[in-house]
C-alpha cells in the first residue's frame, strides 16, 4: 500500500485513525477494509487481512503526526495485544 499516493482518498476518520496510531506497522483487518474501500485497492492484504506497511508510509503517517502535534519525537511505542479469554 502507498498511503501517501491515497491519503487524500481516505476520510478524515481513516486519516485521524492513521494519525493517532503512528507507529504502526501492520493496519488491523477492520482499517485496512475500511482503506481498501476507499481507494479501491484490495491486492495488498496480508493473509491475516491486515496490511503491512512500507517503511515510506510508516515515515509519511509520522510526519503527518508530527505536523498536527499529535506525535513527540520520540519512537514509537508498541503495544502487544491478546485475545479474549476462553
Amino acid at each position: 500500500m502507498h498511503i501517501k499516493e491515497f491519503w487524500h482518498q481516505l476520510s478524515p476518520d481513516t486519516q485521524q485513525w492513521l494519525i493517532d496510531n503512528p507507529g504502526t506497522m501492520i493496519v488491523p483487518r477492520t482499517v485496512t477494509a475500511i482503506i481498501n474501500g476507499e481507494t479501491g485497492e484490495g491486492d495488498t492484504v496480508d493473509a491475516h487481512g491486515g496490511t503491512v506497511l512500507t517503511h515510506e508510509d510508516q515515515h509519511f503517517i509520522q510526519e503527518r503526526a508530527r505536523g498536527r502535534g499529535t506525535a513527540s519525537g520520540e519512537e514509537p511505542q508498541f503495544f502487544d495485544s491478546v485475545g479474549p479469554k476462553d
